[in-house]
């Protein structure tokens, strides 16, 4: 099992973590019911960081942040030659989590996406790990959220029962989701990224050799090239040079700002 604290990439913590010591982080915030903030970031989550520096402090605040893509594990190994064997994958995070979940009998609740969606995840969850408790499921309102909304959302979460709180909205939206809500959640909260579309048979993952060589990228443009074309083919190589930079020490990247992100709408 690996745990060993934060590492710059390109001014974003990333951990240097494994499986094993994410899932262990998870299950034993839910034990102590206390608020965990997690995220599992790619290339694009970590340029969202890069390119805002708002964005880049909450993300710096998170208790976790895995390495989900490959390329972002090859920055910590290159960048700070930890030798990190294998990505953290935000989907499968999800199962591991899940499958320690059914067995400690620590309950979870599923925010995001839509009815039939979350309808078709729970139902494939429970599938796979037949004693595990779903506590509830709220979908996704599609537009920013009132302070009255979000208090509900709040209420329902921690009168569910629930001690993991899955979230699917999309990246940033659902790190600024968990970000802002997850302390007042005081549970493990996961960003989980793709996870909702793909266990809920409404996506299909790229196949693992694809994903082992960090072509997942070229997968999922294939199918969705007109939403995703700009985000692989613009971010994908400044990420390249901004890492080739940081290795050479050409370009700096600092992990703190003195702005304090300003208030806006909470879309859930």
């Amino acid at each position: 099992m690996r745990d060993e604290g934060k590492r710059n990439v390109l001014g974003v913590l990333v951990d240097v973590v494994d499986y094993d010591g994410a899932v262990s982080r998870v299950v034993a915030a839910a034990h102590r019911v206390e608020p965990l903030t997690v995220t599992a970031l790619a290339v694009h989550g970590v340029m969202t960081g890069v390119l805002d520096r708002q964005h880049r402090q909450r993300l710096n605040h998170f208790g976790l942040i895995t390495p989900d893509g490959q390329p972002v594990r090859w920055a910590l190994n290159l960048l700070h030659r930890v030798a990190l064997r294998q990505r953290v994958y935000g989907p499968e995070l999800m199962l591991r989590v899940c499958e320690r979940a059914e067995v400690e009998g620590l309950a979870i609740y599923l925010y995001g996406s839509t009815p039939e969606m979350l309808g078709n995840l729970a139902t494939l969850l429970v599938a796979q790990f037949p004693l595990l408790k779903i506590a509830g499921t709220r979908c996704s309102f599609f537009r920013p959220m009132s302070e009255e909304e979000c208090e509900n959302v709040v209420q329902a979460v921690q009168a569910s029962g629930a001690r993991i709180v899955f979230v699917g909205l999309g990246c940033p939206r659902q790190e600024v989701f968990v970000h802002e809500m997850g302390p007042r959640f005081a549970l493990p909260t996961l960003a989980v990224g793709a996870a909702f579309a793909f266990h809920s048979g409404a996506s299909t993952m790229a196949p693992q050799w694809m994903q082992n060589r960090g072509l997942e990228w070229l997968y999922r443009l294939w199918h969705e090239p007109r939403r995703l074309w700009q985000r692989y083919l613009l971010l994908n190589p400044l990420y390249l040079a901004l890492v080739a930079g940081q290795r050479l020490r050409l370009i700096r990247f600092a992990t703190t700002n003195s702005r304090v992100p300003k208030a806006e709408p909470l879309w859930g």
